[in-house]
């Protein structure tokens, strides 16, 4: 059983990343409208907030972060990302997050640390 937990320590769990990313988006924009000026003031609390708590689950993985946010008003947004690694331990995980003035997108990339 302790083997089973060690084992599931070393990979990315999307569900456990997802929730902590969704927590702090809700936390920084709530029901705010967008605001431009506002903007790198909220990247920077979502991302300090986010690496914060994922450190704190004491895994073996370096996060890199990316996020977005964009005022909704019809315009499009596309982006991509190609990454070599190993399937076996390393992941990602994106969550949009939308209200009625502004969309939210962050992808975050666990990249586990050979130890």
């Amino acid at each position: 059983m302790a083997q089973e937990d060690d084992e599931e320590d070393l990979v990315f769990n999307v569900e456990e990343v997802q929730k902590i990313v969704r927590d702090n988006i809700e936390l920084c924009l709530g029901g705010n409208a967008y605001s431009h000026s506002r903007t790198p003031q909220w990247i920077t609390v979502i991302t300090e907030k986010t690496l914060a708590r994922l450190n704190k689950l004491n895994k073996p993985f370096k996060y890199i972060m990316r996020i977005t946010i964009t005022q909704k008003n019809g315009s499009g947004l596309h982006t991509a990302a190609a990454y070599y690694w190993d399937i076996a331990t390393d992941g990602t995980c994106t969550v949009r997050w939308e209200n009625k003035f502004m969309y939210c997108i962050v992808n975050i990339w666990g990249l586990a640390l050979q130890i």
